[in-house]
C-alpha cells in the first residue's frame, strides 16, 4: 500500500509538470508505466493464488490493489493525448501483461486501450501494422508462460469488436485483426493444454495449427 501511494504521487507529478508539450519527458513516463505494471503483476498481489481465507482477509483490509493501479494506468494512458504515438509499439507488451491479470473488472477497463492504440497508430500511419505485429509476438510469449484463459479470449473479442464496428475507418481492418488474434489465442491455449498430453499426434496437430 505504501508503494501504491508512492506510485500515485509520482503520477500526480507527471500530470502536473511533465505532460504539456514544452516539458514532456518521455523517459519519465516510460518509467511510470513499467513501474506501475511491475507493481500490478508482482507475485504478492495475485490473489487467486491464495487460499480463500487469506484472499478475503487481504481484500477486506486493502481491497484489490491491482484494480486500483490498473485504473490509474488506464487514466494515465488517456492523459497522454498526442504523445501516445511515442509509446507504440513499446508499450503494447506491458499493457497486454496487465490485461491478462485474471480480474474481470480490470480486464474490462483496460482492454479498450488496445483499440486506442490501433486508432492512434492508424491516425499517424494509415495502418496499425506495428501494433498488430507487437501484440501477436507478445501474446505468443505470454500464453506460453501460462497467462491467458478462455474468459480473456471472449472479453478481448467482444470489447474490441464493439469498438471497431463503431469506427468509420477501422471497422473492416479492425474486425479482421480481432478475428486473427482470437483465432491465434484459441490455438495457443489449445497448444498449452495439450503439451502435457501423452498422445504425440495430438501434440503435432496442435503445433501445426499454431504454425
Amino acid at each position: 500500500r505504501v508503494f501504491l501511494r508512492a506510485i500515485n504521487q509520482y503520477a500526480d507529478m507527471l500530470n502536473k509538470k511533465f505532460l504539456d508539450q514544452a516539458n514532456f519527458e518521455l523517459q519519465l513516463w516510460n518509467n511510470y508505466f513499467h513501474l506501475a505494471v511491475a507493481f500490478l503483476t508482482q507475485e504478492s498481489l495475485q490473489l487467486e493464488n491464495f487460499s480463500s481465507a487469506k484472499r478475503a482477509k487481504i481484500l477486506n483490509k486493502y481491497g484489490d490493489m491491482r484494480r486500483q493501479i490498473g485504473f490509474e494506468i488506464r487514466d494515465m494512458w488517456y492523459n497522454l493525448g498526442q504523445h501516445k504515438i511515442k509509446f507504440i509499439p513499446e508499450m503494447v507488451g506491458p499493457i497486454l501483461e496487465m490485461t491478462l491479470i485474471p480480474e474481470t473488472e480490470l480486464r474490462k477497463a483496460t482492454i479498450p486501450i488496445f483499440f486506442d492504440m490501433m486508432q492512434c497508430e492508424s491516425h499517424f500511419t494509415r495502418s496499425f501494422q506495428r501494433f498488430e505485429n507487437e501484440i501477436i509476438t507478445k501474446l505468443d510469449h505470454e500464453v506460453e508462460g501460462g497467462r491467458g484463459d478462455e474468459q480473456y479470449k471472449v472479453l478481448f473479442d467482444k470489447i474490441l469488436l464493439e469498438h471497431c464496428r463503431k469506427h468509420k475507418y477501422l471497422a473492416k481492418s479492425g474486425e479482421a485483426f480481432v478475428k486473427l488474434v482470437v483465432r491465434l489465442m484459441e490455438r495457443l491455449l489449445d497448444y498449452r493444454t495439450i503439451m502435457h498430453d501423452e498422445n504425440k499426434e495430438n501434440r503435432m496437430s496442435c503445433t501445426v495449427n499454431v504454425l
